[in-house]
């Protein structure tokens, strides 16, 4: 059989053809790819004729359509279905892949012409080509193109061992994350959850051959949404502990002596580009512009955000005296006592509110419907079309008119084999130079109950397949004509706003009643609980917004390091970066610790996990936009225009004020967050 990466699929929308897909195809894919885009390169700066866009810019945007097909497939398989095979093949291919895109971003030849063309621009590009020629030189000063060939060679070095570790940092935190997933012998430990978590919990066990015992798996953050029901006192202290303990237990898994040596090897590449730390040269190509200003936000609100927590942490425990409990407040408890304190400030339980949150019904009734009221767009299940595992759904999308927009693929569930979180990346990515449509692809870890059994989802599991739904059509409806600037190619601290913008419709008027349906009724949730639900939204905001904020400066103080710095203690680091900022507080762990800050290890976000509060001041600002048009319809279809449809391909900035007219204001973030007192 032909390998299928080495040929475009011929399926609907050049969906990759994952039933055709073995292992044996992705290192010959692989290999082949990197020989192709070499041979491509090659042809681009050997040529004797001066630069112009049409011979150097758009050549090199042709490039590597092999090793972008089996990329795009291989690098969400390792995430989403890893298998050993593909775990020891992503360890050794991490330096390649390093080693073969610094060949391009650092070729001397190929930055002269590049440069050549930066300075030259000529009147007849488009906007489009111009803002390319822009970002390529841009990336390539800052990737360090400009060095000499010395300080080449030991970047390339410094680059592939660096990939090699944020590789290992996630071998090791998957393994450890279902090491320490919690056995539970008894199911009275698990009252307070329902029949629907605890056949999810039994079912997990049963997976791993404990039968007549269950599991409770870990998220990817700290702390657990059981917590918030589970009554028994000691299984929620075991499950937050474990969830802290990853990658800090000194087993093969501990992912400590990585970070040292990830982080100084980062503080040293940051030097040797001519940056003072990893920070500046993350922010300089962001834009926020450096990590001065970063730290001014975070720490801007870091006062009122711990001083929110504090009354917070008083209230919970005055509910726990008054019931005569008789402990003092514990990281554990927190969640259980908020659910306690929700009910009695706004008769609102949304641990109860699960039968209300039907995955189906959300996925169709609510996340869908709210796209077509907005967009105009429709979806149809495509059964005859294969996703990578049995799990994986396939919908087609459309326009009002019937034009094709692309296909949208959702993994709800968990399993041993895919990482935690949630996340949304392409398998296919629009472009008119080549022609391609658009394949993009959501991923939930949502516990999967017995077969037969209805999926209710968590408050906060709806709400973030709306998000992560957000990245999804944020891909779908960029149209560029590049490769490199379709989808979500923006800015790192600015992709996260259009998906914090799909979070309003969940509770939307007219859409929430419309998915939100009790699973044996049918009764709409009620619309005195939406109100409440709605006035209850600035609640325990001093927790959340802390632990968001310590992990955010916990990130910028891994990065702030220089070159040479010497750290050997990393509980003793994070602990000091917490306190320095008023931020070390026991009853709100960081949102992520050092050993399971998958985001900044190995995830994309090193020195930018500030990005979500970033991109939330003009999420803010958007929601109240929309709250004041007369039609979501029309506002809907401005805002794709303007701010989705143009993906990467312009400023996003430029992009933003287009859309609203003006810069965003802080204003609308401060109130939502209950952080007035930050102005």
């Amino acid at each position: 059989m032909t390998n299928p990466f080495l040929v475009p699929s011929t399926l609907p929308y050049q969906l990759p053809p994952f039933a055709d897909i073995r292992e044996e195809h992705y290192e010959e894919a692989l290999e082949a790819g990197f020989a192709e885009q070499a041979e491509e390169l090659r042809a681009i700066v050997e040529q004797e004729a001066a630069p112009t866009f049409e011979n150097t810019i758009e050549p090199l945007e042709r490039s590597g359509q092999v090793l972008s097909r089996v990329a795009h497939v291989f690098w969400s398989m390792t995430s989403t279905d890893s298998t050993p095979f593909l775990e020891e093949l992503e360890e050794r291919y991490a330096p390649r892949f390093a080693a073969h895109f610094d060949s391009i971003v650092l070729d001397p030849r190929l930055y002269a012409r590049v440069a050549a063309l930066h300075e030259g621009a000529d009147a007849s590009w488009t906007d489009e080509q111009r803002y390319l020629v822009e970002r390529r030189h841009t990336e390539m000063t800052v990737a360090g193109a400009g060095l000499d060939d010395a300080s080449r060679e030991r970047l390339k070095d410094l680059n592939q061992q660096i990939a090699t570790l944020t590789t290992r940092f996630d071998k090791h935190l998957q393994a450890d994350t279902n090491d320490l997933a919690v056995v539970v012998d008894d199911v009275a430990e698990l009252d307070g959850l329902s029949d629907g978590e605890i056949s999810a919990a039994a079912q997990a066990a049963a997976d791993r051959g404990l039968e007549g015992k269950h599991l409770v798996t870990l998220p990817l953050f700290s702390g657990h949404p059981w917590l918030a029901s589970l009554t028994d006192r000691g299984l929620r202290r075991r499950i937050l502990e474990a969830s802290l303990a990853r990658g800090t237990r000194g087993n093969e898994h501990d992912n400590r002596a990585t970070v040292l040596e990830l982080t100084a090897l980062r503080a040293e590449r940051a030097a040797l580009l001519g940056f003072r730390t990893h920070a500046h040269a993350i922010t300089a190509d962001e834009t926020a512009g450096d990590p001065e200003r970063v730290l001014a936000m975070l720490e801007r609100l870091a006062k009122p955000a711990a001083a929110n927590a504090a009354a917070e942490a008083r209230a919970l425990q005055a509910q726990i005296d008054a019931a005569g409990e008789g402990y003092e407040l514990a990281a554990w408890d927190w969640d259980y006592w908020t659910e306690k304190e929700r009910t009695a400030r706004y008769d609102v339980d949304t641990a109860a509110l699960r039968p209300y949150f039907e995955a189906e019904r959300v996925l169709v009734d609510g996340v869908f419907h709210a796209a077509t009221q907005v967009y105009g767009v429709t979806f149809e299940e495509r059964t005859d079309l294969v996703g990578y595992h049995p799990d994986v759904r396939v919908f087609e999308v459309r326009d009002e008119d019937g034009g094709e927009v692309g296909l949208y693929l959702l993994d709800l569930y968990t399993r041993d084999s895919k990482r935690g979180g949630a996340w949304m990346n392409s398998l296919v990515q629009q472009n008119r130079l080549l022609g391609d449509p658009t394949v993009v692809m959501n991923n939930l870890n949502v516990p999967k109950p017995p077969a037969g059994t209805p999926t209710l989802l968590t408050f906060d599991e709806t709400n973030t397949l709306f998000h992560e739904f957000g990245h999804a059509l944020h891909g779908l409806f960029a149209q560029v004509t590049y490769p490199s600037l379709g989808g979500t190619n923006v800015y790192r601290d600015f992709v996260e706003f259009p998906s914090q913008v799909n979070e309003m419709w969940m509770l939307w008027p007219g859409i929430v009643e419309h998915y939100a349906r009790h699973i044996e009724t049918g009764e709409p949730l009620p619309a005195d609980v939406i109100e409440r639900l709605q006035a209850s939204e600035s609640f325990n905001q001093g927790h959340d917004t802390s632990e968001y904020l310590a992990a955010a400066l916990l990130d910028q103080a891994w990065h702030a390091r220089t070159a040479g710095d010497e750290v050997t203690d990393v509980a003793a680091f994070e602990r000091e970066a917490l306190e320095r900022v008023g931020l070390l507080i026991d009853t709100v762990p960081t949102r992520y610790s050092t050993g399971y800050f998958q985001h900044v290890f190995s995830g994309g976000y090193s020195a930018g996990y500030y990005s979500y509060i970033w991109s939330e001041v003009m999420d803010a600002d958007t929601v109240e936009w929309f709250k004041q048009q007369p039609s979501i319809r029309d506002a809907g279809q401005r805002f794709r225009e303007r701010l989705l449809g143009v993906g990467g391909s312009k400023d996003p900035l430029e992009a933003y004020r287009d859309f609203r007219g003006r810069d965003a204001a802080l204003q609308p973030l401060l109130e939502r967050r209950g952080l007035t007192g930050a102005e």
